[in-house]
């Protein structure tokens, strides 16, 4: 045996040289763990931050999760019995406000976000929760609620949806999302506010400035419309969204070591961003790819019968207006009796030619 080297432990390394390479590792992470008060802070074993007693929903799971089911029960049961038999609510001035409320929510909780940490000292690569009662400490558990507390918020999105009847915006995914990420998010909150796995709820109250602006536009008007050209390029904005999320979460598993002290939400984290990947680029392949949400033509084939040719063909670019009770010819609106059957129009004593009607 060499006198002048340490004896090996079974696996090629001498217990010293490995006990070096620790100490080496400590002395890195040290600046990092002094900043944010790991080593010493009780609470990174003591379960739910108790700096979040007294905030609204964080006393027990219990309200959070009744506020959700009752948004479940509502949007799938009560909600469309209840508007069966009703007209639709128009709701603008409320459905602007409300949007446009939300653009300046997820920008402030943006820039909170940006001062509480992620500009003014994270990595963006492992940076782990800050559990003191320093005032940046405490300012990024603030924000970490408020981002929580605009997800209920949110949950007004499908409401206007059932009050407007417009049941085909009502979708698994849309349902998913909007129950899923708050009840997720609470756990979240209650563990770890801050650190690394707070780099989604940034990255998603970007998206949501941006959404939520298209979104008061949209409500504002038809007199809006010719801005509204990138819609689906929104479907495309949440994708790189849930890239960038599922991408940060990855580089945990590549580090040699990482302070991060609940990493069971990175893991969530990144599943929820692959998983919410997938169902939007679903989404993105049945609406803009397959063209399922771009404008459809209005043309459709009248009855056979006495209409001019064996094909019925409209004349003069006269086009039937689908579930509709005119006939567009020429720029002119002409009204037809016998009104609608299965969908297609019916004339009475009549035939169309060039646009006019000649009486049998």
């Amino acid at each position: 045996m060499n006198a002048g080297r340490g004896e090996s432990d079974g696996s090629g390394h001498s217990p010293q040289l490995t006990e070096e390479r620790k100490d080496t590792k400590q002395q890195q992470q040290q600046p990092l763990r002094k900043k944010f008060k790991v080593e010493d802070s009780p609470r990174t074993r003591a379960g739910r931050d108790p700096r979040l007693r007294g905030y609204p929903l964080m006393d027990s799971p219990v309200n959070m999760s009744a506020i959700l089911l009752g948004y479940l029960f509502f949007v799938l049961y009560a909600g469309p019995r209840l508007m069966a038999n009703r007209k639709p609510f128009e709701l603008k001035g409320p459905m602007i406000f409300y949007n446009f409320c939300l653009v300046f929510l997820s920008s402030f909780i943006v820039f909170e976000f940006l001062m509480s940490g992620w500009a003014t000292g994270y990595t963006w690569r492992c940076d782990p929760c800050d559990y003191s009662d320093s005032p940046q400490g405490l300012r990024m558990v603030r924000v970490a609620w408020l981002f929580l507390f605009s997800k209920f918020i949110e949950l007004l999105d499908t409401v206007f949806f059932v009050l407007r009847k417009k049941h085909s915006q009502i979708t698994f995914l849309h349902i998913f999302h909007h129950s899923f990420m708050p009840w997720t998010w609470w756990w979240g909150v209650s563990y770890a506010p801050g650190g690394m796995g707070s780099f989604h709820a940034m990255v998603n109250s970007v998206v949501h400035v941006i959404m939520y602006f298209y979104y008061g536009l949209s409500a504002a008007g038809p007199r809006f419309q010719k801005y509204l050209w990138w819609k689906k390029y929104m479907t495309a904005i949440q994708l790189v969204q849930f890239v960038l999320v599922s991408l940060h979460a990855t580089q945990y598993y590549f580090m040699s070591s990482c302070d991060y002290q609940v990493p069971v939400i990175l893991h969530l984290i990144w599943v929820y961003g692959t998983f919410f990947f997938i169902l939007f680029s679903n989404f993105w392949y049945q609406a803009y790819v397959k063209g399922k949400r771009l404008p459809k033509s209005t043309e459709q084939p009248t009855q056979k019968g006495k209409a001019g040719t064996s094909s019925a063909a409209l004349c003069n670019g006269a086009t039937t207006v689908a579930n509709g009770a005119s006939l567009m010819a020429n720029g002119s609106s002409v009204h037809h009796k016998n009104g609608l059957t299965n969908g297609k129009k019916h004339y009475e004593n009549g035939s169309s030619h060039n646009g006019k009607m000649k009486k049998a």
